[in-house]
């Protein structure tokens, strides 16, 4: 099976910039819902089809996939239409710029999760990041930390709770959420509580603001994947299983560079 490049195939993943308390609300309901359903899969008694029961670890495949079917419906006729009339209407440095403010706006909640997993070199990374990328690089238009020595990385409260020992759990398809697991849906429960923007009050037209980049960051996430996931939907006989997989393999590589970054706070072009 062909690996997309893409960094994830669910569009909830990378709007962690405009996270808010009411999307934690939606997340936690969404998980007790998938768990409180009884469309679970039959544990097989063959020994070869056990194994890949086992080996894909999901037991609520039907519930899953009947998500999977109504995100898809919901994506086809909302967020994929509008993600394609966003790229067609502005130039592609003009994304890049909205998308460069996005990952600004969620330094303080990537710089908390670096801090929580006790990774020095990337909190002062993205410490630098916020700090230069909103003065010079006007607000976090440009990526100018990038060319500086300090490099975006990815930080979730997923990838936080995975450095602290706890397991992934049994995969799920969260409603208009996407792939996730116990783990990552309590994670993301982690970022809400963490983000800024969350606190935001409701006067001088902030909350309208943070509805905003909460909207735009859904569009930026969709625009990003436009071409992976119509791959994916094309080429694969079962894009679902697909998905799972490819998410899979992502979180596990995203975890095992957490576990190997060890470095002090330098940048890159510094030789440790």
């Amino acid at each position: 099976m062909r690996v997309a490049n893409h960094d994830h195939a669910v569009t909830a993943a990378s709007a962690r910039a405009a996270r808010r308390r009411t999307l934690q609300v939606t997340t936690t309901a969404a998980v007790f819902a998938v768990l409180s359903l009884s469309g679970c899969a039959t544990r097989p008694k063959d020994p070869e089809a056990l194994a890949d029961y086992e080996s894909t670890n999901d037991p609520l495949e039907p519930t899953n996939r009947f998500f999977y079917r109504v995100s898809n419906t919901v994506d086809r006729y909302t967020f994929k239409p509008v993600a394609k009339a966003y790229v067609a209407v502005l130039p592609q440095p003009v994304r890049s710029g909205v998308h460069n403010v996005l990952l600004n706006v969620g330094n303080p909640t990537t710089l908390a999760n670096d801090v929580l997993e006790g990774k020095p070199k990337r909190a002062g990374t993205t410490l630098m990041r916020l700090v230069i990328n909103s003065t010079v690089g006007v607000a976090g238009i440009f990526d100018v930390a990038k060319g500086w020595g300090y490099p975006a990385h990815e930080a979730d409260g997923g990838l936080t709770l995975a450095s602290w020992g706890l397991p992934s759990g049994p995969y799920l398809f969260l409603p208009l959420l996407g792939p996730s697991s116990p783990r990552d849906a309590t994670g993301f429960g982690l970022d809400v509580g963490l983000a800024p923007l969350t606190y935001v009050p409701r006067g001088y037209g902030l909350l309208t603001l943070n509805y905003a980049l909460y909207g735009i960051g859904l569009v930026d996430a969709r625009a990003q994947v436009l071409d992976q996931l119509d791959q994916i939907q094309r080429d694969y006989l079962d894009p679902y299983a697909s998905i799972r997989s490819l998410y899979r393999q992502h979180r596990a590589a995203q975890v095992e560079e957490l576990h190997k970054d060890n470095g002090m706070t330098t940048p890159d072009w510094y030789t440790q």
